[in-house]
């Protein structure tokens, strides 16, 4: 267990003493976090690692996950696809189950003085908003930029009963009635999936896998997700070996809310069948260690992703001063500056030409990682999050003064 302290030799003294001086300006506010899922993905992830640093800060930070039926979690994934822009057709009786389970969840919920809900899955607890009282904020952490009209209007009907929301990335800014603010996602630095590992440790890693580390690797690290492309990745290294010598490893497991990982992991193995070189690992949610190995002895890390909403894996890889390529989607441009700290690519044939590249210039893809490290130390630390979230609450309570952070 980290504590708030332990973060001064990253981002110094100065920081940690803002930190603990916002803090103590909300005593006495309950700021209670809800999401879908306390396993898998990113939201998860940075709440799991959030929370007792807020806790250390002296916040009354809490966290609930609200429950539903395979029903529920199936219908939560189409909105999804949807606010990515996929076609999906959700009937009212659907729209309907969602809202029940919702309020379902509300029932047995003693709200706090601060309510933070993450996406779409638990939007509709706002209808208790009335009852309850508070200050409440919708955190959407999902691509937004291209979204379903009919599926936006419903949820949209949601969002403007908040007093304010939350996104990535200005590409996904909205026609809102209430104040829109910029935060971006964040690492732990000091985490299992992030801190310094001996060479030992990844040695072991890459045995155990049976990954050929004398040979150049290529990975990604993902959800097994369409929206994250695996099966493109498979299709760019086929074309990067023509030219180079590689191998590939896609890495990552599912999440409780998303009932379409199992289909995405059965293309997957498919289409890496017969090919020695292809690595398919599913990963349970205890690997962090094994995460951080991989993308360290990676050549190269792609985030081949067709829609995404950060894209912390990207973070993560740039902050191991891995060259990286990834999809020019979502927030991914936040943290990758074309040819200067990442690669951002649009097509399958441009990532394999990129692969190819940075194999052949190891100089290149060097410089690459050593700008993109630098860049997330300065942007993408956690500690950054935890004082814009602070900054946020405080403006809840003097709404005269709000601004865009």
């Amino acid at each position: 267990m980290t504590h708030i302290n332990d973060y001064k030799e990253i981002v110094g003294r100065g920081t940690i003493e803002d930190l603990f001086l916002l803090a103590d300006r909300l005593q006495g506010k309950a700021v209670q976090n809800i999401n879908s899922t306390a396993v898998g993905g990113g939201v998860a992830e940075i709440l799991t690692r959030m929370l007792p640093l807020l806790q250390d800060l002296g916040v009354d930070a809490r966290w609930d996950v609200i429950k539903g039926n395979e029903r529920f979690y199936s219908t939560t994934k189409k909105i999804h696809n949807a606010l990515h822009g996929v076609q999906v057709d959700i009937l009212s009786d659907e729209f309907e189950d969602f809202l029940e389970t919702n309020r379902q969840n509300a029932s047995g919920m003693t709200f706090g003085d601060i309510v933070f809900i993450h996406d779409p899955q638990p939007i509709a607890l706002v209808e208790q908003r009335g009852t309850v009282g508070g200050r409440w904020v919708w955190r959407c952490h999902i691509d937004f930029s291209r979204p379903d009209d009919h599926v936006w209007r419903f949820l949209k009907s949601f969002v403007d009963r908040y007093d304010s929301a939350v996104f990535s990335a200005p590409a996904f800014a909205r026609a809102l009635a209430i104040p829109q603010i910029l935060i971006a996602p964040s690492i732990d630095p000091l985490s299992d999936k992030n801190r310094t590992l001996p060479e030992e440790t990844i040695d072991a890693v890459f045995t155990r896998f049976g990954i050929d580390r004398s040979r150049p690797v290529v990975t990604q690290i993902s959800r097994f997700d369409y929206l994250k492309d695996p099966v493109g990745v498979i299709k760019a290294y086929r074309l990067a070996k023509r030219r180079v010598d590689c191998q590939l490893v896609l890495a990552g497991g599912g999440a409780t809310d998303d009932p379409e990982g199992p289909a995405i992991m059965q293309q997957v193995n498919s289409e890496a069948e017969r090919d020695q070189d292809i690595h398919v690992l599913f990963l349970p949610p205890s690997s962090d260690i094994e995460i951080n190995a991989l993308q360290r002895g990676s050549a190269v890390i792609l985030q081949k992703s067709l829609r995404e909403g950060f894209g912390l894996t990207v973070a993560e890889a740039l902050w191991k001063g891995r060259p990286t390529i990834a999809g020019a989607v979502g927030g991914i441009p936040l943290q990758i500056k074309h040819k200067y700290s990442g690669i951002l690519t649009h097509s399958i044939e441009g990532t394999a030409h990129w692969i190819k590249q940075l194999l052949q210039e190891p100089a290149f893809a060097a410089r690459l990682g050593k700008n993109g490290h630098q860049h997330v130390r300065d942007n993408f630390l956690i500690t950054r999050h935890i004082k814009d979230y602070l900054l946020l609450f405080l403006s809840l309570y003097h709404a005269d003064d709000i601004v865009h952070l």
